[in-house]
């Protein structure tokens, strides 16, 4: 995602208009599991009077900013500092148990972005930290410096899909023997090494694979969102909806999987009547993944990635 356009949500529109159904002129929950700096809750509680909004987010400053931007719909706003799988604990927590829409907004934000210090940035030199949540956990320099060449490798094609990893990995070995990673001005220098230049030219910055890889191991997003995913469509009401905005086509992948999973009947094939208590738990709301149209692109560059899905709660959970 691109910075500097940190106050624009992507898909606003459509999200209001997917979520309308559930939260139109009646008193509804939502549960922003990724907050973040707060701009599609701002719409969605100015747009639904009625609404109520548990905003969850792992990243304290975050947490601060959307207080912030949040503060002028008061009590209606409940915040809880939690990764987005901590969901029914949050919900528990606030004496509900069932929500009537749930968003997901994933990856890095523009706020993490901007901020230097967080590391997530391959265009400036920073501490290679990449926590979501900088006050727990390992860095982006520990991975570098600590794990096995076959566990980096790994980490690498699974997380970046980068074909040059046994390249990368074998330099990044060589140097951390050296002096260990601290910086990452450091590592794109070592990435525009190792890279082909032929694949400089044609495949993108060539540190965006690795520092993709690198982030989404230091904050276990695919274990996370493999988690959370199912614990969140627990939590959804009757008629209640769901919103995913991805970034990457591994975060989509398993979101298409947990929605398509609850959207399939279990009544055998070839019974003329669907079996009492096996017929699907969901619909779904779009027709695959749903992406921004060049308008939204023009006007904000953090949209070009995005893949939107979304699915409506039609049976009781199993």
């Amino acid at each position: 995602m691109t910075t500097g356009h940190e106050h624009v949500p992507v898909l606003l529109d459509r999200i209001i208009e997917l979520f309308t159904p559930a939260f139109a002129d009646r008193d509804a929950v939502l549960v922003d599991a990724t907050v973040g700096l707060g701009g599609h809750s701002d719409a969605l509680l100015e747009a639904f009077p009625r609404l109520r909004l548990v905003a969850l987010d792992r990243d304290p400053a975050a947490l601060e900013r959307s207080g912030e931007r949040l503060a002028r719909h008061g009590a209606r706003v409940d915040f809880v500092h939690t990764v987005y799988d901590g969901l029914p604990e949050a919900i528990e927590g606030l004496g509900l148990s069932r929500v009537d829409g749930i968003l997901f907004d994933l990856g890095v934000s523009s706020m993490q972005l901007d901020r230097a210090e967080r590391g997530f940035a391959y265009s400036k030199d920073s501490p290679l930290d990449m926590r979501m949540d900088p006050t727990t956990g390992f860095t982006a320099a520990d991975v570098l410096n600590t794990y096995a060449p076959g566990e980096l490798i790994r980490i690498l094609r699974d997380y970046g899909e980068e074909r040059f990893a046994q390249r990368i990995v074998r330099a990044v070995v060589n140097e951390r023997e050296k002096e260990p990673f601290t910086r990452s001005g450091r590592l794109v220098e070592l990435l525009y090494d190792a890279v082909p230049a032929a694949s400089r030219r044609t495949g993108g910055h060539p540190a965006k694979r690795t520092f993709q890889a690198l982030r989404i191991e230091v904050n276990g997003e695919l274990e996370v969102l493999r988690r959370a995913m199912p614990a969140a469509l627990s939590a959804l009401a009757m008629d209640g909806r769901i919103v995913v905005e991805s970034y990457q086509s591994l975060e989509d992948r398993l979101v298409k999987q947990a929605l398509a999973a609850l959207a399939k009947s279990r009544t055998p094939e070839g019974l003329p009547v669907e079996l009492p208590g096996h017929g699907p738990e969901l619909k779904l709301l779009t027709r695959g993944a749903e992406k921004a149209d060049e308008g939204e692109i023009e006007h904000n560059p953090r949209a070009a990635s995005v893949r939107l899905r979304a699915a409506q709660r039609i049976g009781e959970p199993r």
